[in-house]
């Protein structure tokens, strides 16, 4: 079957929700944990906005940010809101009273109609050279083969705004919606643009839509993995500190390993190396070339018939593990 199964494009919505962010703290607190070069437009916006900073959206925004909201939590805010108006049929409990009508006036004050009409065409580059990069993406049938019939849709909104650091996957009834900024270059030199590299847009959005998949999997299915999760995994302390949780740990170690085969059965070995080597370092990920194997002996059994689903294989997978973690070490 040729074409894509993921949807690549723009939401006002979420670029609403960027720009008000580029008037908080966050900006500076990114930079703060991760020094790095931003897009032009990001830099722009923040320009465009700064006589804001004291705006009411802004304020609330700010204390969100200070009691640590997720931005997956605002942004999936921003994109059920009835643009432009910004009504909001059933507001979350943690929204601040009034909010999304002060995101309204901060949308009509910074007159953002006019500012994105006249940064149309880094929009447009955006869109167009992440639509080139999906163009024939089909993610479904890749992971359909560990965990069965994927009823969701797959859309990408690429993001040169706020944040410019790190993606972000967004549930919305059965769509899953990631946001994907271009991947950083080396120090204060700005992003790669998305047509120069669209392993970062596969490697972005699979770790994204696959997390979010195999973690609901694990919440369907958790009658199954109670016995399975006494299984403690053959993980660093690093990672463990970052993924408190048997779920979480297997839903990363997963999309790990998937992102890996995915980028050397339909990119290139090459980009399918540096990205392990990337999450050895970064991550502290060792195991993952053992994950790797253990995956692939997977959908090998899979193929012959010995397993249905990826339930069937998680009770014997965390001693699987163990085994190929050791072989691979020597």
């Amino acid at each position: 079957m040729t074409g894509s199964d993921i949807t690549v494009k723009l939401d006002d919505r979420a670029r609403l929700m960027s720009a008000i962010l580029a008037a908080t703290r966050y900006p500076d607190m990114a930079q703060e944990r991760r020094p790095h070069g931003t897009h032009a437009h990001a830099r722009n916006t923040r320009k465009h906005v700064n006589g804001l900073r004291n705006h009411p959206a802004v304020s609330a925004l700010n204390a969100l940010l200070d009691q640590r909201a997720p931005l997956e939590a605002l942004f999936t805010l921003a994109m059920v809101l009835r643009f432009p108006e910004c009504g909001i049929e059933r507001p979350p409990r943690w929204m601040p009273p009034g909010w999304n009508e002060q995101i309204r006036d901060f949308y009509q004050a910074a007159d953002l109609a006019t500012f994105w009409a006249n940064e149309a065409s880094d929009w447009d580059k955006a869109l167009t050279d992440a639509q080139k990069a999906f163009a024939s993406v089909r993610f479904k049938p890749f992971l359909e083969s560990f965990i069965g019939d994927i009823g969701e849709r797959f859309f990408i909104l690429p993001n040169i705004s706020y944040p410019t650091d790190h993606e972000l996957c967004l549930r919305l009834g059965g769509d899953l919606v990631c946001v994907i900024p271009p991947r950083l270059a080396w120090g204060e030199s700005p992003p790669w643009p998305y047509d120069e590299d669209p392993a970062h847009l596969y490697r972005s959005a699979l770790m994204q839509i696959g997390r979010s998949l195999v973690m609901n999997y694990l919440r369907i299915h958790a009658d199954r993995i109670g016995e399975v999760a006494q299984q403690p995994l053959p993980i660093g302390d690093q990672f463990q500190s970052m993924y408190p949780t048997w779920q979480e740990q297997f839903s990363n170690l997963f999309v790990a390993g998937a992102v890996a085969i995915y980028l050397e059965d339909h990119l290139n070995k090459t980009e399918a190396d540096a990205y392990v080597m990337l999450e050895r370092k970064v991550r502290g990920l060792t195991i993952l070339p053992g994950m790797i194997s253990v995956l692939r002996r997977y959908l090998e059994e899979k193929a012959a018939g010995r397993y249905q689903s990826l339930i069937d294989f998680l009770p014997v997978f965390p001693r699987q593990l163990k085994v190929a973690n050791r072989i691979v070490a020597l």
